[in-house]
């Protein structure tokens, strides 16, 4: 590590930042102060199973922090879940999740390689697919893994608990993921471990197989959750309420700008880069009234589009944004999608990029979110025909031409 580190004191008030729990503050302090005196960086942990192929705002909370521990010299291991990922976190499920083949998992590996890159730096990152100490287990290793915990501390875990009692089914398969998580941890010799606070049984587990293996227990950092666009479920593609960080420009400023205004100071803190002094100052700005919120909220949007696509890409969004809803304009370099007609609404928004699936598009149709030619879309299965040249337009933000032959 650098000679000119900042004191174990100033790393722990600047990491501590934005964060719900550190199990234990008081060891955290020690491993900083040993990092200082030794020079040794702290390994830092993040395990990412690829279940699905895109990361939005909610995933980049933990990334950023990582990103802090990195600009102060520690090491960033990213573990991606190859092999995890194949049995599937059961965590927060009402039921067993379904396993993924190795081949959807790869592929969804590939994805989070390139876009976990937007937020880390590539060069003092390292990243490892756990089958590669995992799938060397033998059968005899996986015996003496699962002997150091009982069925009793297993089942403390709120959703085993919660399906046991609404006898709903458990397979036996589930209770090995936290033992994986955890002997990722003992594999890597993890100082620091990252998760959202749903993670935090899989994170402990970690430090008690540490300890049942003769390691120093890591020190579990739970991350808050990011609520979602509606406002009330924490942020998912499933559910239609991200920000996902390889968007367009525009269309992650003009998502941004439909942030409620009581989740501004949580989105201010949570996913953009400004110091904890400059969101205190904007948000007591705000209260004062010498900042309107809509100003506020500008300021918001630009700092999220700045963050991934750069600041002259904020700056090209937010003119878009004001020719479209402050004058209401369409905009000049709307994107043309060509089609053989006649050809339904639904498949047009996929290829579009105005849906993420099939199924999306039908509810954005359902909710009257969807408009052809200014014109309200009221059946999902409306056809556009042969030489139409129209204007699909998707909620407030998102438009695209389509010409069909």
């Amino acid at each position: 590590m650098d000679k000119n580190i900042l004191s174990a004191k100033e790393q722990f008030d600047i990491l501590a930042e934005n964060t719900v729990e550190i199990i234990t503050e008081e060891e955290f302090l020690n491993k900083l102060e040993k990092s200082v005196s030794t020079g040794a960086p702290l390994r830092c942990k993040l395990g990412i199973d690829p279940s699905a192929p895109d990361l939005h705002l909610g995933h980049a909370v933990v990334l950023h922090k990582l990103r802090e521990f990195q600009q102060l010299g520690h090491h960033i291991i990213i573990i991606l879940g190859d092999f995890t990922g194949m049995v599937g976190d059961p965590t927060g499920r009402s039921e067993t999740r379904k396993q993924l083949s190795k081949d959807e998992v790869l592929a969804n590996a590939r994805t989070y390689q390139e876009q976990i890159f937007h937020i880390l730096d590539r060069e003092k990152t390292e990243m490892v697919f756990n089958s590669s100490w995992l799938a060397r287990l033998n059968f005899a290793d996986v015996i003496q893994l699962a002997s150091s915990l009982t069925v009793a501390r297993m089942m403390e875990r709120e959703d085993f608990s919660r399906r046991y009692q609404e006898n709903m089914p458990i397979s036996i398969h589930e209770f090995f993921y936290p033992l994986m998580q955890g002997y990722d941890s003992i594999a890597i010799k993890a100082d620091i471990e990252f998760g959202a606070t749903e993670q935090k049984f899989n994170l402990l587990m970690g430090r008690h197989l540490q300890r049942e293996y003769g390691q120093s227990p890591q020190v579990a950092f739970t991350m808050p959750i990011l609520v979602g666009l509606d406002g009330v479920n924490k942020m998912s593609k499933s559910l239609g309420n991200y920000i996902g960080i390889t968007e367009e420009p525009a269309q992650i400023y003009g998502k941004a700008m439909s942030v409620a205004d009581e989740l501004m100071e949580e989105y201010y803190r949570l996913a953009t880069s400004l110091s904890a002094k400059e969101v205190n100052e904007i948000i007591a700005s705000i209260k004062s009234g010498k900042l309107h919120p809509r100003d506020a909220k500008m300021r918001l949007a630009s700092e999220i589009v700045a963050l991934y696509h750069g600041r002259n890409a904020a700056e090209a969004a937010e003119a878009q944004f004001k020719q479209v809803f402050q004058k209401g304009e369409m905009p000049d370099d709307m994107k043309e999608y060509e089609f053989e007609g006649p050809v339904g609404i639904v498949p047009v928004m996929v290829a579009a990029g105005l849906a993420s699936s099939k199924s999306e598009a039908r509810r954005l149709i359902v909710q009257n979110g969807v408009k052809v030619e200014g014109a309200l879309v009221s059946s999902t299965d409306l056809e556009l025909q042969s030489s139409a040249d129209v204007v699909v337009q998707v909620g407030k933000r998102r438009f695209a031409r389509v010409v069909v032959k």
